[in-house]
């Protein structure tokens, strides 16, 4: 009679987990990756830049323009490492960055160094920034409109238009009301295509003087 044990193909070892490092296990969630941060890791900060840098650089640069945009970023960036043991968690993380990111290229712009906060009346009272010089080759009428824009108007578009980002994430982001979201980005898209047909045809800004604005 056959032994069934000795019949019995003998079954392989469990193999072990393969190890992971532990930060990156740990940095798994906003939290983890704030506190992480908070107590000072050099990696975790390194993440928490490398996962924003792109975003925060870019919407600098579509609202101060390209000769400032990375000033301002590090400026951003100075503002999150210095904020974060003072960050209570009540908006999302990229919702905090993305403020921050708005304030400092607004404040950026404002003269005399007074800083800006964005709020129901606040999102036009901005000068554009001057029109860099560029070659005309690489220019395009969008990002020439663009440029003209006040900058509070070229903030929601960015946001909105660009970004992708809901009414409720611009809404907290610029700390207003959605409505007023809803209503300035209406005006900006309004100001942009008069932009754009002034730059296709410099003529039309002449034959449409006196029309007025769309409410």
């Amino acid at each position: 009679m056959t032994d069934l044990a000795e019949a019995a193909p003998a079954l392989p070892a469990p193999a072990l987990a393969d190890p992971r490092p532990r930060v990156a296990s740990a940095l798994t969630d906003d939290a983890q990756l704030i506190a992480a941060c908070r107590r000072g890791e050099a990696r975790a900060m390194e993440r928490l830049y490398h996962q924003y840098k792109r975003r925060v650089f870019g919407m600098a640069h579509r609202i101060v323009g390209a000769s400032d945009a990375e000033e301002v970023a590090q400026e951003v960036f100075v503002r999150v490492f210095r904020g974060l043991a003072a960050f209570r968690g009540d908006s999302a993380l990229s919702t905090w960055i993305y403020r921050l990111t708005v304030n400092a290229a607004l404040s950026h712009l404002a003269k005399r160094g007074r800083r800006h906060e964005v709020g129901d009346d606040g999102l036009t009272e901005l000068p554009a920034p001057p029109i860099a010089e560029r070659d005309s080759a690489l220019a395009t009428r969008i990002e020439a409109a663009m440029a003209q824009l006040p900058a509070g108007y070229r903030a929601i578009l960015v946001l909105h238009d660009i970004e992708g980002l809901s009414h409720e994430e611009c809404s907290a982001i610029l700390e207003c009301r959605v409505g007023t979201c809803k209503s300035q980005l209406h005006k900006a898209r309004a100001r942009m295509r008069e932009l754009l047909g002034a730059i296709r045809d410099p003529g039309i800004a002449d034959r449409t003087k006196g029309t007025p604005d769309a409410v």
